[in-house]
């Protein structure tokens, strides 16, 4: 795994070895060609530049960035003359959080990797807004020092560097930043904030109100606009705000939360403080960097954020993300963990921790974890959201059915199809299908175009021989929404097969396999096809290939007999009345 070579954009061959000091000695041969591992805490002594980039290397591909930090450090310390060594000890340094060593060791000369030192100078930047040395900063942000590809970090910032040197005329100048719309958002969006900063209310409410004109993204212009109100004493208009944003995002938590503050007239939110909105700005662009799967580079900017905001839970959880899809497992957890009780991303983060330890097959740590973050959060709906979701999972359906019972019957909340959904789903597990078949119903009526309630319902229905045309219906409306879900073509590919259609049934299924091909079922189903139109040995391989996927018990028992017999001895699916 290289998920730090693209960003520091470094390669080790000759420089390396002359980093060596003597490569062909002994001592060189033993350190290059038995590195520390990633996890070792050893004595560095007589270990060489070279060895120690090789330990950091293999920290890296592992996903330690910082027990790679340690040693690219200890290697740079040994040997400053060498480029490659000083970049990589800074990169490992600030992917792991250390924002302050990455600022000292940032790499900078004729021989530095241009990409290196520009994102060297922002980080010093930062750095320095975050120590107070506001001026300084701002000659970072200002100058051609942070070039492409950190222009509009470098401009969103500077602002809020000079709000901090105490210049608010300089702070409330917007920034131009061309063909960059989400730059260009914030800036409109952070000179709003800046103005009533700079007590000019009146400009700060008509940035907010045009931001809100121009499609109000996220929400986040009215959450702006509302807490400004709500500062002023304006709460009756901060609830017309909130209102007004509701109605196109009715689901919206954060627009929820704030209408709820209002009606219970609770103390306005205080203003951002000026480290907090620069943090925002690095968030956003680590936002759109995760969108176009920049991921390291997300994750150093998400780093320079929780430098000036070290509380912020919506940059933990992203940091958490990060690191579990790029293998560190181990420093995802600690980041999940970062966020406090209280903080708006508690019980989002405690549950993707929860999610971490079940998909590592412990099970019990995941149920233990959810009940704790319920037991601590009894107020949040997503925290017992993912235990009765975990409960599912670990087929204790009935639990899991009693948590939705409530959730469902709470008066504070309108009808939810997504806990409808979630509750069909452990009713039929649980062997109560017309329970389940209600709720899927319900559901969708409150959402008619929803794919997996299409397909949900569609496939059951086809599992079954009933209603069958009708079910056909729902799971290609459902496969024309999301046509690349292998869960949704399986569905198709087997409403055609009940019809006795094997031909297409072959195709659907064909195509299902190729995007879900660890799925039992859908190999299963397979199987079954390629027997009906005379493809047995075809059909022989995907039904072993069915026993080596971890099937359920009763679904190896049928394969293990059709594997034995075929399907010649089984009646072929006959088309039910009414379907």
């Amino acid at each position: 795994m290289a998920h730090a070579r693209n960003l520091a954009t470094v390669l080790l061959p000759l420089t390396l070895m002359a980093c060596a000091n003597g490569a062909g000695g002994p001592a060189a041969r033993d350190a290059s060609t038995a590195p520390v591992a990633p996890s070792a805490e050893e004595d560095a002594r007589g270990q060489t530049p070279y060895g120690l980039f090789l330990a950091g290397q293999a920290a890296f591909d592992g996903g330690h960035s910082d027990t790679a930090a340690r040693y690219f450090s200890r290697a740079a310390a040994q040997d400053a003359s060498a480029p490659v060594l000083q970049s990589q000890a800074f990169t490992a340094a600030l992917l792991a959080g250390d924002v302050a060593k990455a600022a000292a060791l940032a790499p900078r000369g004729p021989q530095t990797d241009a990409m290196i030192e520009r994102l060297g100078a922002l980080t010093q930047g930062v750095e320095d807004l975050a120590e107070g040395r506001a001026g300084e900063a701002r000659k970072i942000f200002t100058s051609a020092v942070v070039g492409a590809p950190h222009n509009a970090a470098a401009a969103l910032l500077a602002p809020f560097a000079a709000a901090a040197a105490g210049d608010a005329e300089g702070s409330v100048v917007r920034p131009v930043i061309p063909n960059e719309p989400l730059a260009d958002f914030f800036a409109s969006l952070d000179q709003g904030r800046l103005y009533e900063r700079a007590g000019r209310f009146v400009e700060a409410e008509t940035d907010y109100r045009s931001l809100i004109g121009t499609g109000d993204a996220g929400g986040v212009p009215s959450l702006a606009l509302g807490a400004l109100l709500e500062r002023r004493g304006r709460q009756n208009d901060a609830l017309a705000i909130y209102n007004q944003a509701l109605a196109k995002s009715a689901d919206d938590g954060a627009l929820l939360a704030a209408r709820a503050r209002v009606l219970a007239h609770g103390k306005a939110p205080s203003a951002p403080t000026i480290r907090q909105d620069a943090a925002e700005a690095l968030i956003a662009q680590s936002t759109e960097m995760v969108m176009q799967k920049q991921q390291e580079g997300a994750l150093a900017y998400l780093r320079l954020a929780l430098r000036l905001d070290p509380d912020r839970g919506e940059a933990w959880t992203m940091v958490g993300d990060i690191l579990s899809n790029i293998g560190d497992l181990e420093g995802a957890r600690a980041a999940y963990l970062q966020p406090k009780p209280g903080a708006d991303q508690y019980a989002e983060a405690r549950d993707k921790l929860a999610w971490s330890y079940q998909s590592a097959s412990d099970k019990p740590m995941a149920l233990k974890i959810a009940r704790e973050t319920v037991a601590t959060a009894p107020a949040s709906r997503e925290a017992a959201i993912t235990l009765a979701d975990l409960l599912r999972a670990d087929e204790q359906y009935a639990d899991s059915i009693s948590i939705l019972d409530r959730l469902i019957a709470a008066k504070d909340q309108g009808p939810d199809w997504r806990l409808l959904y979630m509750r069909a789903a452990s009713l039929e597990e649980s062997g109560r299908w017309a329970d389940s078949e209600r709720d899927l119903s319900a559901a969708l009526k409150l959402r008619p175009d929803e794919p997996e309630l299409l397909n949900f319902l569609g496939y059951s229905w086809i599992d079954r021989g009933i209603n069958l045309q009708q079910a056909l219906v729902m799971v290609q409306k459902a496969v024309d929404q999301d046509p690349q879900n292998g869960a949704m073509l399986d569905s198709l590919g087997w409403g055609y097969y009940r019809l006795g259609n094997y031909k297409t049934a072959v195709e659907k299924l064909e195509a299902a396999v190729i995007l879900d091909a660890a799925d039992p079922d859908v190999n299963n189903h397979l199987g079954d096809a390629y027997w009906r139109v005379g493809r047995r040995t075809e059909a022989q391989f995907q039904w072993n290939r069915v026993l080596t996927l971890d099937p359920p018990a009763k679904l190896r028992v049928e394969v293990e007999g059709k594997l034995k017999s075929g399907l010649d001895g089984a009646a072929k699916p006959a088309v039910v009345a009414g379907s």
